[in-house]
Formats: structure tokens, sequence, C-alpha cells
């Protein structure tokens, strides 16, 4: 009886529902001409407890997908390839591997388009496939693009009866199949990028499966849309390689220095540093909570698409392999330089304070580092409070930014450290010549850390300096292990190497 009135209420929902679509058919089918128009009309179909929440860069994905179907690529004379490094939870997978798909076969009356499908995860590639295939037989779609029938409908690949079908392979399986659209989407897992005999696996069956598996190997579509986990990852190869694809890249927030400009006109409409992509799903608040648990290494390359190797840039993390370790000597000389932040931007700009200590062996020791996001006020307390437990034998040193604000700063911090020795100088040169000399003594062997909850958070940025989001401490480094060569060479002038008065 309950399985009867069951059938009955969902025979009257799908009656209703081809009702309602009857009505408005013309208006939806007008709009769906476009595929960001499509995504809007058929979300309810794929996520009907979720609102659609809508974002430029959906616009931009979309305009690139829609260059390939329109031909608009072709007719550029460029090639039908199309890279796409966007940060995780923007929709990639639904746009690429499931709605434009579907779009081609209906809307844009091309059911006999061939999709060969891949992805590093199985699961992955059959939930996209089950979106797919559940979308086009879905009631929605049946009434208004009825020509486009199903007729077989396995989980992991499905076929019309128009001779269009998708199949869905995992990555390492790409030895076999062809399609008029290849769609690679993510075929790193942040494991096996990390891996270098997986990641080169990964990359030789793209280099050497994937551009086989067109049908027309001048027409035919490769798109790859992934994070970026390498700086030899897939998308690290069509990069240097230069491949023929167009780049379309959007970090999670922006970099002035690496504005996304394409073939086709499209242009970043960002324009201030650390501007959020999609501030409608993720506000300043949301990102902050959900990068808390990842590493900057995590951060630069899923969300900003510039991954560092994990070794380092211009320093490397084995450097300091067995350099932990519990105190200085007795007679270190320290300073403690500070980075200052000019202002509190959405880049999450920090001021740093990080103390360096010169041994009596003539080694290097970071002693101690302590950063905020505060600005004005809060960042005098800090000082002056770090310099309090820090204590007057240790040197403090700022920099003394150009002109006369920075001037009036300086005297400014240097009167609030009565009694401190402060020394507030220019500095010359930019971030990378600043701590080259820093970088060579870690290189040498010559630089340890006290053992510290802020370690690992030093290290991550120095490894990924200068690529990283923040620079503070490494510029605070870079300030303190001047100072300390400086204050060296004046105490040797004095009093000889040892500390014996001349």
């Amino acid at each position: 009886m309950m399985r009867a009135i069951r059938a009955e209420k969902a025979r009257r929902q799908a009656s209703a529902e081809r009702e309602r679509i009857a009505k408005d058919a013309e208006r939806i089918r007008a709009r769906c001409q476009s595929l960001s128009g499509f995504v809007r009309e058929a979300w309810h179909v794929l996520e009907p407890t979720q609102p659609y929440i809508h974002g430029w860069h959906i616009d931009a994905i979309c305009a690139h997908l829609e260059a390939i179907t329109k031909g608009t690529f072709l007719a550029m004379g460029l090639s039908n390839r199309l890279l796409i490094n966007v940060p995780p939870g923007t929709m990639k997978s639904l746009l690429v591997s499931v709605l434009w798909p579907a779009w081609e076969w209906g809307p844009m009356s091309l059911p006999g388009m061939r999709f060969l499908s891949a992805s590093y995860s199985e699961t992955y590639v059959k939930r996209d496939s089950r979106r797919m295939r559940d979308l086009v037989n879905s009631e929605w779609y049946q009434s208004l693009w009825p020509e486009v029938k199903l007729t077989r409908l396995g989980e992991a690949s499905f076929a019309n009866d128009k001779t269009g079908f998708r199949e869905g392979v995992p990555f390492q399986s790409m030895t076999g199949g062809r399609g008029d659209r290849v769609i690679i989407d993510d075929p790193h897992s942040t494991e096996t990028a990390e891996s270098p005999a997986e990641r080169q696996r990964t990359t030789r069956i793209f280099r050497e499966s994937v551009p086989s598996r067109v049908n027309d190997p001048e027409k035919s579509a490769i798109v790859v849309i992934m994070q970026r986990l390498h700086e030899d990852d897939v998308s690290g190869q069509i990069i240097k390689l230069g491949l023929g694809y167009q780049h379309l890249m959007l970090p999670m927030k922006y970099e002035t220095e690496r504005h996304c400009k394409t073939a086709l006109g499209f242009t970043d409409p960002r324009s201030a540093d650390g501007e959020l992509l999609f501030p409608e799903r993720f506000p300043p608040a949301v990102l902050e909570r959900d990068q808390k648990a990842l590493t900057p290494y995590a951060v630069a390359g899923q969300y900003q698409q510039r991954p560092v190797p994990r070794e380092g840039g211009l320093f490397k993390r084995d450097w300091f392999n067995g350099k932990i370790i519990r105190q200085a000597a007795t007679g270190t000389v320290w300073v403690r330089h500070w980075d200052l932040a000019a202002t509190k931007k959405a880049t999450a700009a920090r001021t740093a304070g990080v103390k360096i200590g010169r041994q009596p062996d003539g080694s290097f020791v970071v002693g101690h580092v302590v950063k905020t996001q505060d600005e004005g006020n809060k960042v005098r307390t800090l000082i002056k409070g770090t310099a309090e437990v820090d204590g007057k034998d240790i040197e403090i040193s700022l920099p003394q930014d150009p002109g006369q604000a920075g001037k009036v700063q300086a005297q400014d911090m240097i009167a609030m450290l009565a009694g401190w020795k402060v020394r507030a100088e220019p500095e010359t040169g930019d971030k990378v010549t600043r701590a080259e000399p820093f970088s060579s003594q870690c290189e040498a062997g010559n630089v340890y850390l006290i053992a510290g909850d802020w370690n690992e958070d030093y290290l991550d940025e120095l490894c990924l300096f200068p690529g990283g989001s923040f620079k503070d401490q490494v510029d605070a480094s870079s300030g303190a292990f001047g100072r300390l060569l400086k204050a060296g060479r004046t105490s040797t002038a004095l009093f000889g190497t040892y500390g014996t008065r001349k």
C-alpha cells in the first residue's frame, strides 16, 4: 500500500514538473544557449537541496569551454587545448566533467559528441559519470531535449542513441579509448604529486598517452582542469614544454604580478592584491578558517596555483636537518629585527620580529620568532612587550622607510624603546638580494634553530620564499642577520676577534 502511495506521489510530482517546464520551456532553452545559463538552469537537478551561488569565475570558465564548442580557438589559429588552474571548491568538476558535456549534447545539438574523462580517483570518475547520466536522464532535461535518449546506463560510462558517449576511466588507465573531448580532471592526488615516482608516472602518461586519445588530431579538444600540487605536475609540464594550451589561471587571492590574460580576450577583473576569487562562497573568515590546517606549501599550490618545491627555493628544508637545538651557547650576541607591515591588507600582511644570535664559534642561531597581523598601537605594544621579555642586552633593529614619514616613524619607535639598544636603518636592494647572505650561511650548515612551536611555520615560509604569500619572517631574518654582521665588524675593529681590546 505504501509503495503504491509513494509511486503515485512520484508520478504526480513528475507530471507537475513537466507542466512547469512546458510553460517556461522557451525561456529556459533560450537561456541555455550559453553554458553559464545552462549551469544556472540545471543546478536544481544536480543539487536540489543546495542554493546556487554564482561567481564571476564560473562565467570565465564557461566562456573558455564555449570557445572550444563553437570553434573559436580553431578560428583564431589556436589549438583546441585548454588548461584551467582553479582552487578547490570552485565547481571545477561539475562545470567541466558534468555540465559542459550535457550542454553540448542538448542545447548545442551535438548529441554525437564523444567524451573521454579521467581523474586520479576511480571514485570521482564514477561520481561525475553518474551526475551527468542522471542529469541527461532527468525529467527536466528530457522535457527540454527529448532527442537525447540514453541507451547504455553504466556507472562509469553511458551512451545515447546518436552515437555519443561518455567514458570515464582512472587517469592511470588512459591507454585505450578515444574521444572528441578528452577531459583530465585532477590527474594527481595530493599524495601522488608528492612522490617523485608517482608524479613522473602521471606526467609520462599525460605526455605519451593523452595526445593520442583524441578522435581528430586537429579539431578534437583536450581540457585539463586541476589545482597545482607541484612545480613538475601535469600543469607544470604543459607550461614548461609550451604545449599550446590556453591557460586560465585564477588564484584564490589575487596577485598583481600574476595577472591572468588569455587569447580569448579574458582578463582577470581583479586589481587589488589579495582580492578574493569567490567571496560569495569563501568570504575571508571562512577562507582563513579552512586554510589554518594547511601548510603554506599547500596553500601556495592548491589555492594560489604557484607551487614551490617543498624542499625549498632560496632555502632548502634539508639544510636544517639536525639543526634544532635546545639552547644557544653562552656568550651569544643577539639582535631582533622587525619587519613592519604597512597596513592590514586583504593579503594578510604581517609584522614579524625574528631574533638571531651569533655564537662564540661564529655560527648563527635563530632564537625566537613573533608575528602578528595587527596594526597600529597593537604592533607598538607587541614590540615593546617583546623587548621587555628579551631584555636590554638584545639589540633591536628596525627598518626605516624612505622619506620624512619613515624617519618620523623610526624616531617614534626609538623613543618608545628608550633604555634599549635600538637602530633604525634604510633597507637596500630587493627582498631576494637581502636574503641571499643569510641563505648562504644556512646552506653552509652554519644556522641553527632553538626548538619552539614557531619552527615549522618559520621553515615553511623560508622554503616557499620567494614564491610564498608571506615574506615577513624572511625579511626579518635578513635584517637581523645583516645587523649582526655590521655589529660584528664594529666589535672586531674595537676589540679584536675574541673580545680583547686592541
